[in-house]
Formats: C-alpha cells, structure tokens, sequence
C-alpha cells in the first residue's frame, strides 16, 4: 500500500480484486480502487469506517485537496473510503480506448450489464470485511450514490451501520419513461428561472441555436449541432449553473473577416462541458440504471422528449418563443457529436434494447429496515425527482428526510459539513 499526506490528512491507495459476473465468483476478476483517508491526528486510531459512493453513474470519487468540503467534517471521527466504482476512476476504466480489448458491441454491452448498482453494492461487500474487519460501515451516497445505497439497504443491510443520503432517493419502481417523464417538467422550470434572472440570454441563446443549426461547426472532433448546445441545460441543476451558463453565452459571438462567427472560446467552452471522455459511462449507462424488469429502456429520454414539443429547438426558431435547454439526459445523437462516444454507438444501442434487467430494490425489505438512514431530500431538484424521493422516503421504515430549498442537487459539495452535520444529525436523533 502507499500512503502518502495531504494537509490535515494521511492518505492511502488500495486495491481490490473482485468477480467482473458476481454470479460466476471463480470467473473472470477485475481490479477496483478506492483511496483510504484518515486524520493525520487520528491515524492510530480504531475509527468506524465510512463509504463514499460517488454520483453518476460514471464518475469516480471526488479528488480531494486536503481536508475540505464534507470530507473535513467526516474525517473528524471516520476513517473514509472513496471508492472509485467499478469502471470509472481507476477500477478497471471503462472508454472507447478500453472496451474494445472486449469484443465487438455485443461483447461490450454484455460486459456493461455488469456495472451498475446491482454489481456495485456486491463489490462493497467484498471490499468492507478486508477494511472493517467484518465490522458494518457508514455509507454516504451522493445522487447514483444515493442509489446504490438504497440498493444496499436492499440487498446486504447487514452490512450497514447507517446510510447517508444526498439528493440520491430513486423511485423503487419508475421505469424510465416515468423518470423522464416527470424530468422534463421540471427542466423547462430550472429554464423559466434562469431566463427570469436573465432576459437578455432568450436572444442570446435564439441566436447561437440558429448559428447552430445553419453552420454546426466542429472543435477537436465534437460536433456542436443544436441539440448539443440545448443539453448545456445540465449546468441548471447546480447552485451556481445558471450564471456559469449565463456567463458562457454573453460571448459567443466575434466578428472576423469573414463576418460574424462562434468565438473559439465559447466553442471551446462549449466542447469541455458537454464532453463524455472523462465519464463515458456516464452516457452508456444512464438509462440502464432504471432498468428492472423485461422491459428495455428503449431511449427513454428520446421516446418521452416528443411528447413535450416545446423542446423543439427548430420549432422554437419558428416562432418567437425561448429555445429551452435539456438537463440530464442521453439521446442517440450524443454518440454522432462526441468523439469519446462516437465509436461506443452500437454499444450504447444495444444497451438501450436489453431486457430483463434484475429488480434492484426489494421494498418489503426496505418496508421492514432497522439501519438509521438519513436523507437530504432538495426541494425541486434538476436532476431526482423530489415526488419519486418522497414516496421513496416513507417507503423505507426508519427513514428520516431534511427537505430543504437551500440547495441544489449539488448541496453536498456546496454545503459540505453542515450537510452531513445535518444528517448525522438526524440518523442519532439529535433533531
């Protein structure tokens, strides 16, 4: 093992071997990496261990720089894992570079099947007796993470001392058709808003779309078409998104010798926020994680967007109203205009057509918990559906929720400590 210091902290890279098929446990193994934090106060210390799983799906766990954000509040009495999951970060990455040395689409897509929170949970479980000594942990789940915890609860509660939750309650039962379903109304809310606060950006963004869909230029591979500049909605679902996206578009246009043209530097901008190559699985599995029964997700998001005309960007052009932005949702033509996805097409269609996914959550088992679960539910949340949360809390017996305005789904980043206080908190009936 290697450990090494940041300020405040002592930090330590581990290694596992898990089962890539955790039916087939002699099978095929892969490597997850997670990195072990403690206090460089508290180093030789017996301290309860807690999890942190990562939003997404796709990300890996958050890089930190010392004792900061939630991290400082945490490693106040834990001793912390941040577990890159299986596929992202450095366990066993998952990209157009890596997946090849699979096969073809239909190898790719069958070795896929098997990262998502089914899969991840399982690694946990193999991970924890290594760390704890058999011991149960703290888990915290931030949005995916949320997910996964709640996948947890259902299948390995023994496991778990308490669960944490941030902006990460799913519905039990949605099919994805219901999540986009009840997604797009409350992105066309976060567009009113970000309008409301700033008029000026209705022309702006009617003007950039039409640019758009005369020209569609190309930087560094990535297309930017119209459809690739409305999903810059994304940003909407955090504290500040509205005015980084405010700020992204006041300078989108240059004069040159040849009229007036996208500047470089919004292009540019444009490329680095809407790009998979860092998250790749993000976009291939984003739909597979509602997927529980024989049904495929089909492109869910694509199939619901048509029954919401008014996201229609050329539509919009038409007449005068706003070109509305998209939040978080992958459509078939993320995998023409982005060169980190473009060789990943078939995959990602295969994918969208699998049936028989495994029932993720077992809601007579979370109707019947005993582990203290604490979650922070944020009031109209971009990106989870605060009904679907709701309905979720009261699904699970013991579960206390902090409702709250005062964030967005980004609330564990932005309010880091007082947030998980909050929870900690509620899960120790301190409030």
């Amino acid at each position: 093992m290697n450990s090494y210091r940041q300020p405040g902290l002592v930090l330590t890279d581990r290694h596992f071997t898990v089962p890539l098929d955790h039916a087939d446990p002699g099978g095929e193994q892969i490597e997850l990496y997670g990195r072990q934090v403690v206090s460089s106060s508290r180093v030789s210390e017996d301290l309860p261990w807690l999890l942190y799983l990562e939003g997404g799906p796709g990300f890996g766990a958050r890089r930190f720089s010392g004792a900061e954000a939630w991290l400082g509040r945490a490693v106040r009495e834990f001793r912390v894992l941040l577990l890159d999951q299986r596929g992202t970060g450095r366990s066993t990455p998952a990209s157009r570079q890596t997946l090849p040395l699979r096969g073809g689409p239909r190898e790719q897509a069958d070795y896929l099947a098997h990262f998502r929170a089914d899969s991840i949970v399982r690694d946990c479980e193999l991970i924890r007796p290594q760390l704890t000594g058999g011991a149960p942990w703290t888990v915290l789940g931030q949005s995916f993470g949320g997910f996964c915890a709640v996948r947890y609860l259902s299948a390995a509660p023994e496991g778990l001392s308490t669960v944490l939750i941030t902006g990460g309650l799913p519905s039990l039962d949605a099919h994805a058709d219901d999540v986009y379903r009840a997604a797009y109304p409350r992105v066309e809310r976060k567009v009113a808003a970000h309008y409301a606060r700033y008029p000026q950006d209705v022309e702006r963004a009617r003007a950039i779309t039409a640019y758009l869909a005369e020209h569609r230029p190309e930087s560094a591979g990535h297309r930017l078409t119209p459809e690739a500049f409305q999903s810059l909605g994304i940003l909407l679902g955090g504290g500040s998104g509205s005015h980084q996206l405010h700020y992204l578009m006041e300078n989108a246009f240059v004069t040159t010798p040849h009229g007036t043209e996208l500047s470089d530097a919004f292009q540019e901008a444009v490329r680095t926020a809407t790009s998979f190559a860092g998250h790749p699985l993000y976009a291939l599995l984003h739909e597979a994680i509602y997927g529980q029964d024989e049904r495929p997700t089909g492109w869910a998001a694509e199939r619901v967007r048509a029954e919401f005309p008014q996201f229609d960007a050329e539509a919009a052009l038409r007449g005068d109203g706003p070109v509305l932005f998209t939040g978080e949702s992958i459509h078939p033509w993320h995998f023409d205009v982005d060169p980190a996805l473009r060789p990943l097409r078939e995959t990602a269609g295969l994918l969208a057509a699998r049936t028989g996914w495994e029932p993720l959550y077992d809601a007579g088992r979370l109707a019947a918990n005993e582990v203290p679960v604490a979650a922070a539910v944020y009031h109209d949340d971009m990106y989870v559906d605060t009904a679907h949360a709701l309905r979720t809390a009261s699904a699970i017996r013991g579960l206390r929720t902090w409702v709250t305005d005062e964030f967005e789904h980004d609330g564990l980043r932005a309010g880091g400590p007082r947030v998980l206080d909050r929870l900690l908190a509620l899960v120790r009936d301190e409030i």
